[in-house]
């Protein structure tokens, strides 16, 4: 009663777009939703730039049609999380949370990746009303006004330098008082009129009111210095971890953790395909991840078409 021909580990974009396509092709997919079901759009608020919305579309909306839709189509959601997984033959096998154990043909592997946070206590709570991981996503509804980015590497110059489109200043809390970035990273950086930095400092505190985020505290490393700071958002652009621990090391991974995939989503094992930002460490939109999550499904139906 536990086998399927097609299991989906992680929702967001990307799984429930695989789920959408396999379902359509008849294959009755499993969907494990995850810790976060729907994925981190759940977490955010207006998403201006998925095509077809005119006028934008709620995140949480979103990914509820997107659910309904591939629901239509017959997938099966389990609000469960996967704990385990035994890739080393088929068919495969999966733990998960609610303690069933699930073997499928062909695995889809869309559990995304966890924005890194500084850990405060009201940042989860901030997301989508001033906290933001994805500057691309969110730089847009900061026309004219003052944001902080947290950061020092290449993501933190670029998210810094692409905010500065729309905001009128752009201030880099960096730990330390030289950046990892790249030279030219930080040359652009370092040449944008409305980029200031504060080295040596880690933002400790977050405050806000019924409207969002209002100011950040500023403390100084090494002089314990602290400033209370007016700030209108705070981009945090420290990393990503991708959601691969319960893989235990069965597939291979580039050197930041992602999954490494071939032609594709395929991974190097035959039948185990990834989508979304569990194997993108570059791009990290709902669209990309969506179209990995097609191009996932349609290699899982052609894998089992051939076996």
């Amino acid at each position: 009663m536990n086998h399927r021909k097609v299991i989906i580990i992680g929702t967001g974009p990307a799984g429930l777009t695989s789920a959408i396509y396999t379902a359509r092709a008849d294959l009755k997919p499993l969907v494990l939703e995850g810790e976060q079901p729907g994925g981190q759009l759940t977490l955010t608020t207006e998403v201006e730039n998925f095509p077809g919305f005119v006028d934008g579309v709620m995140g949480p909306e979103l990914m509820s049609n997107m659910k309904n839709q591939a629901a239509r189509f017959g997938a099966e959601f389990v609000a469960t999380l996967c704990t385990e997984a035994d890739l080393s033959k088929r068919p495969f096998t999966v733990k998960a949370s609610n303690g069933e154990t699930y073997t499928a043909d062909s695995i889809i592997i869309s559990t995304g990746a966890s924005a890194k946070m500084l850990g405060l206590p009201n940042e989860k709570g901030l997301v989508g009303r001033g906290v933001s991981t994805c500057a691309t996503c969110d730089g847009f509804f900061y026309r004219d006004r003052v944001v902080h980015v947290v950061g020092g590497g290449d993501t933190a110059m670029e998210d810094a330098t692409f905010i500065t489109k729309f905001a009128k200043k752009v201030y880099i809390v960096h730990r330390k008082d030289t950046l990892r970035a790249s030279k030219p990273m930080q040359e652009r950086a370092f040449n944008n009129p409305k980029i200031e930095f504060i080295w040596d400092s880690a933002v400790t505190e977050i405050f806000s009111d019924h409207s969002g985020v209002t100011h950040v505290t500023v403390e100084n490393l090494k002089t314990g210095d602290k400033e209370k700071r007016h700030t209108d958002g705070l981009f945090y652009a420290i990393g990503h971890t991708p959601n691969t621990s319960f893989l235990k090391g069965q597939i291979t991974l580039d050197d930041n953790g992602f999954i490494k995939t071939i032609n594709g989503p395929a991974t190097n094992v035959p039948g185990v395909f990834a989508c979304g930002d569990v194997q993108d460490s570059i791009f990290r939109q709902a669209i990309t991840a969506a179209g990995s999550g097609c191009q996932a499904a349609i290699l899982a139906e052609r894998f089992l078409e051939g076996h």
